[in-house]
């Protein structure tokens, strides 16, 4: 359907359609409203998700944004809590860093805005649902998706993905309907949220420009290196410095404070989108890559090597397909259900030192670390067998390939037969 019919359905009858509009407050989301007003004649009911990422000030400016653009109501849904129970907590269990490198600080907010947009989208009896995402992205797919699965009768509108808008053109539409924006602001597209802030730019369009330090939100601001203890209790980070039994939202938030001012956590991701493009996106997550290394180097400790080893290839997984915008396929739940399970043990402290631009994991404390010495030490004492036991294990756990060598007649590794 293009944007005439889609203008025609909403002058259909003498009552204006609704619209509920995903809306951040930055130059998509600004575009859309007067669009979806000036343009096609709709009720624009804008609806802002807060997963961990705007402050009660910066919460008011974007709903007085939203209702100077034109918008019928807005409506502001702290979802932060839910965000981290649902998504957050099992990415920690996974210790999921996209391609070794990236916290899925985007995509793993992404589908826990879609959905809540889609039950406000529901509840207000909208037409039609919308968001600003354009034609060259994931979010695209994660939206409609999300929608098509949770609202299927109600129909998706994409200003910026149909018209095929640059940001330029965006400014001087608004421009032209009398409204300023600032082309400053707009060089580079920010997301805030509680598992990290990424940055997209012109230096991420291209293979070889690195961010400059303006592009980044915070700047460093402390130099003295500063050692700091994490707890966890069942693989859930609940602790910092004195404050062990905090609600891990709080916790998340304070290792910001401390954490942030140091710089760490920068980096650009470079990986496959869902629509099959390489793409490219600066980010900073100094709690999120601190609260993940230090959780691994607990589970290191505390877990065998076979509860590792299917861990680590099902929170791959996991990642991927939650990057992909598959959240809701049941499969999830079952990793989910699994990950939790190897949780039980993963209790206890992790020390970590903070510098400039940089991090590093000193050690931990668990009562239920398997490094103990009450079994050996490795390379140089063991207390539960035998040299003798040793020799014996050796020629068992080497039997099959030895027989396969002999059967065969391999070579030797000097190529002698």
């Amino acid at each position: 359907m293009d944007q005439s019919d889609k203008k025609q359905d909403a002058e259909m009858s003498n009552e204006k359609k609704k619209v509920a509009l995903a809306f951040s407050g930055g130059l998509d989301t600004s575009y859309c409203v007067k669009y979806l007003c000036d343009e096609l004649g709709l009720d624009v009911y804008t609806i802002t998700i807060n997963t961990g990422g705007f402050d009660e000030k910066e919460l008011k400016e974007i709903e007085n944004r939203a209702l100077s653009l034109g918008a019928k109501a807005h409506k502001t849904i702290d979802e932060t809590d839910q965000y981290y129970q649902s998504c957050i907590k099992y990415l920690i269990f996974g210790n999921v860093l996209k391609n070794g490198t990236y916290p899925l600080s985007v995509s793993a907010e992404r589908v826990s805005q879609a959905m809540a947009v889609a039950r406000f989208a529901k509840k207000i009896n909208a037409d039609f649902v919308a968001h600003g995402s354009t034609g060259a992205g994931n979010d695209q797919v994660r939206f409609d998706m999300i929608f098509n699965i949770m609202i299927p009768g109600i129909k998706i509108l994409t200003p910026i993905r149909d018209n095929k808008l640059s940001r330029e053109e965006e400014i001087a539409f608004l421009k032209a309907k009398g409204v300023e924006y600032n082309y400053e602001k707009a060089k580079y597209s920010i997301n805030k949220g509680l598992w990290g802030t990424s940055i997209g730019g012109k230096e991420t369009l291209t293979s070889d420009l690195s961010l400059p330090e303006e592009a980044y939100p915070t700047r460093l601001t402390k130099t003295e290196p500063k050692k700091i203890s994490l707890y966890f209790n069942n693989g859930e980070f609940v602790g910092i410095e004195s404050y062990i039994n905090m609600n891990p939202v709080d916790a998340i938030h304070a290792l910001y404070g401390i954490a942030a001012p140091y710089a760490i956590g920068r980096d650009i991701h470079v990986g496959d989108t869902i629509i099959g493009i390489k793409g490219r996106v600066g980010f900073e997550a100094s709690a999120p890559i601190i609260i993940i290394k230090a959780h691994h180097a607990l589970e290191k400790h505390v877990l065998t090597k076979w509860q590792l080893y299917w861990k680590d290839n099902l929170a791959s997984w996991y990642g991927n397909w939650l990057h992909e915008g598959q959240f809701l396929d049941p499969v999830m739940r079952n990793i989910e259900a699994f990950m939790s399970d190897t949780q039980k043990t993963v209790n206890g402290r992790v020390d970590v030192m903070l510098s400039p631009y940089h991090f590093s994991i000193i050690g931990i404390e668990s009562e239920h670390d398997l490094m103990n010495s009450d079994f050996g030490h490795y390379g140089e004492e063991n207390k539960a067998w035998s040299g003798e036991d040793v020799k014996g294990f050796s020629k068992i756990f080497g039997n099959q390939t030895m027989i396969y060598h002999m059967v065969n007649d391999i070579k030797n590794i000097d190529g002698d037969e």
